[in-house]
Formats: C-alpha cells, structure tokens, sequence
C-alpha cells in the first residue's frame, strides 16, 4: 500500500514538472510575461552662446565657471570670439598693455591666442565647440581661422564623424557635425555674405536626410553665428545680403521638412545680435511660409549689449544688458528645454578681477552696452 502511494506521488511530482516546463516553452515562444519598463535616459546638459570680444576675457571665465557647475556636457562658442577691426577694451586694461597702447598689427599677432589663454582655457575639461562669425573674417580669413582653430575643428569625435559621412573627407571645415546621445548637432558657418554656399548646403541636406533616417536620432539641434533670415532680428543677420536671404530661406526650409517627415524635434541657435531672445521665427513670415520653428539668439558672452529690436515683444522672452549662456536640457524622446542662464558681476572669478582691475569689471558690466 505504501508502495502505491509513493508511485502515485512520484507520478504527480513528474507530471507537475513537466507542465511547468511546457508553461516555460510557451512563455519563450511568444507569452512573454510583461517586461518591466525601460528606464529613460537621464537628463543632461549642454551650453552655448556667442559674440565675447570686447569683455570676453571678464566674462566668459565667470560663464567657463557656471557651466562647469551645472554639469554641461559640452560648451558650444557660436563664433564673433574677438573685435579684430581695433583693440578689444579688455585687451586693453591689461597689465601689459595699458601703459603702452597695441598697435591694429599687434594686436591682430596676439588676438587669437588671447581668446584660447583668457576664455577657452577657463573650461578645463569641459569640451568646447567653435563656431565662426563675421568678426573672425574681420581682418583675417576663414583659411587663417581654421589654421588657428584646427585642433578644435578637427577634434578625435568631429574628425572620426566626417570620415565617416565622406571617407574622402580628410580635412576640417568651419561647417560640421557631432551627436551626442540620440541629438546632431550641426555646426553652420555664415560668417560671410557670400554663405550658405552651394557645397555647404548640399553637405547639411545629406546630413538632414541621415538624421531623418537613423532611428537613434530624435532631435537636432542647429547652431549658427546671424540668425536665418525673417527672424525678429532681421535687421541683423542673414537678411543683410541677397545671397544670405535665399540660401538661409533654403535651409530653414530644410529644417521645416526634417521635422515634418521625420517627426523629430529640431532647434535652432544663433549669436550676432548682443542680446538674448527666445522665439526668434514667431514672424508672420514664417507663419504664413511653412511654420515657426523653436530659435534663440544668444551673443551674451561679453561683447557690447545691443538694444532690442522693436519687434521683440513678439518674442517669448527677451532681455538685453545682460551677460550669460543657453542651457540645453536634453530629455526623453528628444524635447529639449532650454533656459537663460545670467551670469552677474561678483561671479568674476576674483584672479580676472585682480588682472583687469574692479573698476574696469564693473565697467564691462555698467556700461558695455548700446542700449543705454
């Protein structure tokens, strides 16, 4: 009898394991239990703004610092780094220079250096990117720039990127292209009126529809030194010559039909003007030609403040006299969300103030400006 019973609990035990195991076959050939949810990325950080001549070397070691701080994952510089047309005012007030005034050639040997020592060296580790603008070409040329610049333009992330858009493409331009965690970035150049030229549209089309294609990428952020044309600051920017109104009309319509088609989310930066504003293309231009696409204007990073165009109460915000850097928060699914961040005096590191002296620190902050 207990033999019995013991080959009938034998037989159950056998037949419990085997439909357990029959339960687990079906369960990998399709009746996956639900997964847990995949974890989102975190959110990180980038930085950006433009124009730092005149009180470049005030001001850009006191944002070099906040951006440190905040944990930006790179610093993005959208060209004007230096006056180059005479003596910047910090140039100036240096120790060394103040009791025997530069000459134009003098200060054009050491202008440039002067910007990597005083306001690029600030940043540390941080990576920084380097976009043109007009007073780049201001005395100098584009060649002389990316002989000065190269190690920038042609950074180990930037070069392996074009090798492999173009094996054959070998040498830096002032126009390229990085992603970061499912963001490009697109590094335009119109530092001159003859730009976009026809190769640098072709190559930012074949880029576009890359992007549109690669599922890894879900937005695209496009930096440039003049903002593209019928802007809120129209009056100065690309719109200030015929080549740059068609070829920026070109392109912000390339960047309508990426975000159209794709579905991604795309921005897009500029400097040139001294003041910040956000909600540049809320023109009834682009209203009535395709759609307004998120743009700021950023060229807060020292040089003299501008008056704010009156067209600026369309705008979501706008400030001028002030100093500071774009912050970037790139989130989920590619929504970015961006903020001003002001950058005040007493932030001067206090070795800049001891160079430069307090009273041309509170200068730069008190009367650098046009829109008195």
């Amino acid at each position: 009898m207990k033999r019995r019973i013991l080959l009938v609990l034998a037989a159950l035990a056998l037949a419990f394991l085997a439909g357990g195991q029959l339960s687990a076959h079906a369960q990998t050939d399709g009746q996956k239990p639900p997964s847990a949810p995949h974890a989102q990325p975190a959110p990180w950080k980038f930085a950006v703004s433009g124009d730092s001549r005149n009180c470049g070397d005030v001001v850009m070691p006191a944002i070099a610092g906040r951006v440190r701080q905040s944990g930006a994952l790179f610093y993005w510089h959208l060209g004007d780094f230096r006056k180059m047309t005479g003596p910047d005012e910090d140039i100036q007030h240096q120790p060394e220079h103040r009791a025997a005034p530069l000459s134009e050639v003098a200060y054009r040997e050491l202008a440039w250096k002067d910007f990597l020592d005083s306001q690029i060296a600030p940043f540390g580790s941080v990576p920084v990117y380097l976009g043109i603008g007009n007073h780049e070409t201001a005395r100098k040329t584009r060649p002389d720039f990316m002989v000065q610049f190269r190690d920038w333009l042609d950074a180990p992330n930037l070069r392996a990127q074009r090798l492999r858009d173009d094996p054959h493409g070998l040498d830096p331009k002032t126009y390229y292209h990085w992603t970061e965690d499912g963001v490009d970035f697109i590094n335009l150049d119109n530092a001159t009126e003859e730009q976009f030229d026809a190769d640098q549209i072709a190559w930012l089309e074949k880029t576009l529809r890359s992007d549109m294609a690669n599922r890894r990428i879900r937005a695209i952020v496009v930096g440039m030194h003049e903002a593209l044309p019928e802007s809120l600051g129209k009056n100065h920017s690309m719109n200030q010559s015929a080549a740059g109104i068609e070829s920026g009309r070109r392109v912000y319509a390339d960047l309508l039909r990426a975000r159209r088609t794709s579905h991604k989310r795309v921005y897009v930066l500029a400097s040139h003007s001294h003041y910040f504003m956000d909600g540049i293309f809320n023109t009834d231009y682009w209203k009535q030609h395709g759609g307004v696409l998120p743009g700021w204007i950023v060229g807060t990073a020292g040089a003299a403040r501008y008056a704010l165009p009156e067209e600026s109460a369309q705008a979501r915000a706008a400030e001028t006299n002030v100093y500071g850097f774009l912050t970037g928060t790139v989130q989920a699914h590619g929504n970015i969300v961006f903020a001003f961040e002001r950058v005040n005096e007493p932030e001067v590191p206090a070795a800049v103030v001891a160079r430069y002296t307090p009273e041309f620190v509170h200068w730069c902050f008190a009367e650098n400006s046009a829109a008195h």
